[in-house]
């Protein structure tokens, strides 16, 4: 099972890929960090994208509506990515599920003319998937 290096390296190898992290979005930490950053500086863009991640993972409109509830994790485990799209990139965050309290999230920055969203989001989803924090 990868690591994060390991892991931030495989999303770095998609099409398009000009970014990506791995963010605790309680924190808004940066875990790691591989290739650029949107703003130039990568703790910036992993408390801004932490942000948007907490915002989608704390909203009941989001979960599963016959979903049960008191089980632990973040509280609309149901979410599994978000979407931004700019005229330049896509914006992907891709919730990771761990053992522990579920509170990270893989972001990846790809470009519009490279990359290729559908493709991307499959990956990313099997990358987060083996992804092992140590």
């Amino acid at each position: 099972m990868p690591g994060i290096d390991e892991c931030l390296i495989e999303v770095m190898r998609l099409p398009g890929a000009r970014g990506a992290a791995v963010v605790d979005w309680t924190s808004g930490l940066a875990l790691g960090t591989i290739g650029e950053s949107p703003n130039g500086d990568h703790e910036a863009t992993a408390a801004e994208t932490a942000e948007v991640a907490r915002m989608a993972a704390e909203q009941p409109v989001f979960g599963q509506a016959d979903a049960p509830t008191g089980l632990p994790g973040p509280p609309a485990s149901a979410v599994e990515d978000v979407i931004v799209t700019t005229a330049p990139g896509y914006h992907i965050l891709r919730f990771v599920e761990t053992a522990f309290d579920s509170s990270v999230f893989l972001h990846l920055w790809l470009d519009r003319a490279e990359g290729n969203l559908a493709l991307a989001r499959i990956r990313l989803g099997e990358i987060a998937e083996r992804l092992v924090l140590a």
